[in-house]
């Protein structure tokens, strides 16, 4: 959904589990989680706080 991160929770090498949030994206007016959709390691971060992301954008990679 198209909106502003709010907030990067991980960085690049990071291990997460699945369902942990990595992304706090605000999308009118509310924060919605953004959750590693498996267990693994981020391998790279593609957004920082502030930036305006639209529906299809590529936030992170694990």
């Amino acid at each position: 959904m198209p909106g502003n991160i709010f907030k990067v929770l991980a960085q690049p090498g990071q291990s997460v589990k699945e369902g942990e949030t990595v992304v706090v994206l605000e999308a009118m007016k509310m924060e919605n989680e953004i959750v590693a959709p498996a267990d693994g390691t981020i391998s790279a971060v593609h957004v920082k706080e502030g930036q305006s992301v639209e529906a299809d954008d590529v936030l992170f990679e694990l």
